[in-house]
């Protein structure tokens, strides 16, 4: 449970990142993300305050962004659903692998395998692009990257929420600790024990990811060690 924490681990990388990763252990990580996500991502929180007010007031789309298994993209659609909202959502991934098993789930979700740049070459626009886990794997070129196709994206009174774990000590030995009891069952045979610690180590803090990103994103900083990067796009006649 010792680890270097006083900077990001930038070299070390995920075993689910392999293009040679074992395909059975990848695919019960996919499996085992809603549960982890439920307890940690507080997608809920923000589909009742971000998400369905506006939902609210006319029908929107929504674009994921490294959805991986599309886990939360199928809750996002779901919440919609339960809620009678107009809600179209898109989950986006750049690894075949991923939207090649998240297609197989269904959920109402169209599923894309491509690079934010493409869709912005095809003109498309979304009312709220999301990520979840995503800026801890990015260099530093892809994350300015995708932050400016995450705006170009956007319409106009749209919102771009950037998810993600903060580094901490409190964060790393918590999910130590918190997934020890299931690592020979429940979390057997998957990345995400092992991934969620190096994730943990290669994550930014607050202080950290604010000194990086350009003008007019906002970090936020939630519990349980949770960082959140936003961007407001301004209405059409503002």
């Amino acid at each position: 449970m010792r680890a270097d924490l006083s900077a990001r681990a930038v070299d070390a990388r995920e075993l689910m990142d392999d293009p040679d990763a074992d395909l059975r252990m990848l695919e019960r990580t996919y499996e085992r993300f809603p549960l982890i996500n439920a307890v940690v991502s507080r997608w809920r929180a923000v589909y009742r305050q971000d998400i369905r007010p506006l939902a609210r007031k006319r029908p929107i789309r929504i674009l994921d962004v490294g959805a991986g298994g599309g886990d939360v993209s199928r809750a996002l659609a779901d919440w919609s659903r339960r809620d009678g909202l107009a809600v179209e959502v898109t989950a986006l991934d750049a690894d075949a692998r991923a939207i090649g098993w998240a297609r197989g789930r269904g959920g109402g979700v169209q599923y894309r395998c491509a690079y934010t740049s493409e869709l912005v070459d095809a003109g498309e626009t979304f009312d709220i692009v999301i990520s979840n886990h995503l800026l801890h794997h990015l260099s530093g070129e892809e994350l300015s990257a995708v932050l400016r196709d995450s705006v170009a994206l956007t319409s106009a009174g749209g919102l771009v929420m950037h998810r993600d774990i903060a580094r901490s000590r409190f964060a790393y030995l918590g999910f130590a600790v918190g997934t020890l009891p299931f690592a020979r069952n429940l979390l057997a045979g998957s990345f995400i024990r092992a991934d969620g610690l190096t994730s943990i180590r290669r994550a930014y803090t607050p202080a950290e990811l604010s000194a990086v990103v350009p003008s007019g994103w906002r970090v936020r900083t939630a519990l349980p060690a949770r960082i959140e990067l936003r961007y407001e796009v301004a209405d059409a006649g503002s």
